[in-house]
């Protein structure tokens, strides 16, 4: 290589670094990204993503985000507000022109956790008791979709038994939903091997069998990165049973851009396929404090920039 041109090289590597090591001087000291336009893709926050920014009150936090350029939240825990508050977030989305994300039915946090699996009675009539509760929760709140997680294996009866079990009730969750246009999306996990449903075409096959607008797949990437990876080919596969995805990147359940997987890539894909919905940001931040939660920004916004 001649001399002269090495030389121009080394000053332009030099230029890069000294623009690299300004940026991450900025990110040190937390400062927010001047770039507020709403995001490409409709990524939904949760509560207490934003604390240090806004403060405690979730309110505050949705209000913020939204200045951030987000435009919609999720919020596992909605079944177990108050009826006052359910309204009071639904009102402020509304005001806000934001959206409602998921919301658990909290049928699955009962303390026996082989439930849908068992097929029994009880179960099956605290479900339909859950699903009731549901509606009133998602009229509230301006909801539209619901998790729904079946369970733990249950270890007496054969894996066959137990998938008609989880069909039989979703088939009754979901006469309840569909007169109300809401969808019940079922998560597959990866917490520990004793849940039931910890894989995509597990999940599409029951929603196929359900046959209903009301049941489909909520495609948590973090969890299907841990469980069975090749999530592109994969979120083809059981495109038309999937109504939601959530984030998180895998190791750590952070942002996109912390773990392994290529985000900007994944984001692109679905909404090049045409998908409008919201991606729930169902993480953690990497970082702790104000200068966490605008790394997490500059991360989506990085993510986002395809």
């Amino acid at each position: 290589m001649q001399r002269r041109k090495f030389m121009q090289q080394g000053l332009l590597t030099g230029g890069a670094l000294l623009a690299a090591s300004t940026g991450f001087a900025n990110e040190k000291k937390g400062e927010l990204p001047d770039d507020n336009k709403p995001f490409q893709c409709n990524y939904g926050i949760h509560d207490g993503m934003f604390k240090n920014h806004a403060g405690p009150d979730f309110i505050d936090q949705i209000k913020f985000a939204h200045s951030m350029g987000f435009r919609s939240i999720e919020d596992n825990g909605m079944m177990g507000r108050t009826p006052e508050m359910q309204k009071k977030i639904g009102d402020t989305l509304a005001q806000l022109g934001m959206t409602m994300g998921v919301f658990v039915n909290q049928f699955d946090t009962w303390p026996v956790k082989t439930s849908m699996t068992s097929g029994s009675k009880e179960w099956k009539d605290k479900f339909i008791q859950y699903c009731k509760d549901s509606v009133e929760v998602a009229k509230r709140c301006n909801a539209k979709w619901i998790t729904v997680v079946p369970g733990n294996y249950d270890r007496s009866l054969p894996e066959g038994f137990q998938t008609a079990n989880v069909i039989e009730f979703m088939k009754r969750g979901a006469e309840i939903m569909e007169p109300h246009k809401l969808v019940m999306v079922m998560e597959p996990l990866s917490d520990t091997p004793d849940l039931f449903l910890r894989h995509s075409d597990q999940t599409y096959a029951i929603c196929k069998a359900v046959g209903s607008p009301s049941c489909k797949i909520l495609f948590d990437m973090y969890h299907m990165q841990r469980n069975e990876g090749n999530i592109i080919a994969n979120i083809n596969k059981a495109w038309d049973e999937i109504a939601y995805f959530q984030i998180g990147d895998n190791p750590g359940r952070k942002e996109p851009g912390t773990g392994e997987m290529n985000y900007k890539n994944i984001f692109k894909h679905i909404k090049d396929k045409g998908y409008t919905g919201v991606y729930g940001m169902e993480h953690g931040n990497a970082k702790p404090g104000k200068d966490g939660e605008a790394a997490l920004i500059r991360a989506y916004r990085e993510a986002d920039a395809f």
